[in-house]
């Protein structure tokens, strides 16, 4: 008999610690039976019908194409044979049209620190970086080069070197 006392006691001295450490909040708000919860639980569920999951804009080739109608063209050679063509409209210099493997996108400004020109399409992930020597573009998703060395026809002609004055001779050095 004291074996099963013993037991007992420890029981619900077990109970009384769960309770003890369970959060105030459930233990005053949960006043409902397991059976209860359970029924309301079944209940509630098959009211709510899962929701499929919100699939990501897919990006539409022929609706996304920027107007291009009295922009300045301008062609650039890539390493490897790419071909890249920008269009710019000298009225708004925040957008540029480019086009890329058959495929012309809309591309934003995007300051910079440097000076670089930095154009930008976050749905398609396409960055274009012009400086002075050349372009390149870069694919952010993939984080990849698209293509690098781009030269427009100015940027591929040779560099002219300054100009420096003929060297001075000995003679007119020493003065004589």
């Amino acid at each position: 008999m004291s074996i099963s006392k013993l037991a007992i006691a420890c029981s619900v001295a077990l109970g009384a610690m769960t309770l003890a450490l369970a959060p105030a909040s459930y233990a005053a708000t949960d006043t409902t039976t397991p059976a209860k919860k359970t029924a309301k639980a079944k209940h509630s569920k098959a009211k709510a019908a899962p929701k499929p999951a919100a699939k990501p804009a897919e990006p539409n080739p022929e609706a996304d194409e920027p107007d291009t109608t009295g922009d300045t063209t301008t062609e650039f050679n890539c390493e490897l044979g790419d071909k890249i063509t920008i269009y710019t409209n000298a009225n708004d210099d925040k957008y540029i049209a480019l086009r890329w493997k058959k495929r012309l996108h809309r591309l934003s400004r995007v300051g910079t620190t440097t000076g670089a020109n930095r154009f930008e399409n976050r749905l398609y992930g396409l960055i274009w970086i012009g400086i002075p020597a050349k372009g390149m573009l870069l694919d952010s998703k993939q984080n990849r080069q698209l293509a690098n060395e781009c030269k427009d026809a100015e940027q591929l002609k040779p560099a002219v070197a300054a100009e420096t004055p003929p060297s001075l001779g000995m003679h007119q050095a020493t003065g004589s």
